[in-house]
């Protein structure tokens, strides 16, 4: 898949202020150590996601996020999808319909589930195949997710610090 980085905009600190072309409906994605995190791009800068893990050791319903938060400090892919049933408006809908959702499951019910589910009609994870398929990743996932975890419970040790990470954005095609 050809990326195509467009985050001189994204790197600086106005990018918070400045505007920003995503189209509502676009997959978004964002790189965690040993996994992705997906989520529905619904305009405004807010970001529909199943919250699950996501900084948090508390399992957390589908729900609005801002697109910074989605970030959380890393890079933004949109990425495309060219079987896509339902776009724009129509795969927001379909997003909000399952608002506060929380039936979170890592293997056969995660935020790339949802994603796929609202674009395709159809919950699908390429990444939890990925991971069945090949038990070395399967292993490196594992141990990324329990690193971040047991990170979520040393920084909620720590006191909060205001510096932000601001994402970059990055488009990409297939």
């Amino acid at each position: 898949m050809e990326t195509q980085d467009i985050d001189g905009l994204a790197a600086s600190p106005e990018w918070v202020g400045a505007e920003i072309t995503i189209e509502v409906g676009a997959h978004l994605v964002s790189e965690r150590e040993g996994y992705t995190h997906h989520g529905i791009y619904a305009g405004n800068r807010q970001v529909i996601h199943y919250g699950g893990f996501h900084h948090s050791d508390v399992r957390r319903p589908i729900e609005y996020v801002s697109l910074h938060g989605f970030a959380a400090g890393r890079a933004i892919k949109l990425q495309a999808e060219r079987h896509a049933i339902y776009t724009g408006a129509a795969a927001v809908e379909r997003a909000k319909s399952r608002l506060g959702e929380d039936q979170y499951r890592l293997l056969t019910n995660n935020c790339e589930h949802f994603c796929t589910w609202c674009l395709l009609g159809v919950g699908r994870s390429e990444q939890v195949r990925r991971c069945l398929t090949n038990p070395w990743t399967g292993l490196r996932t594992l141990f990324a997710l329990a690193r971040e975890m047991r990170g979520l419970h040393e920084r909620a040790k720590r006191p909060h610090r205001d510096a932000r990470r601001l994402p970059r954005l990055v488009v990409a095609r297939s």
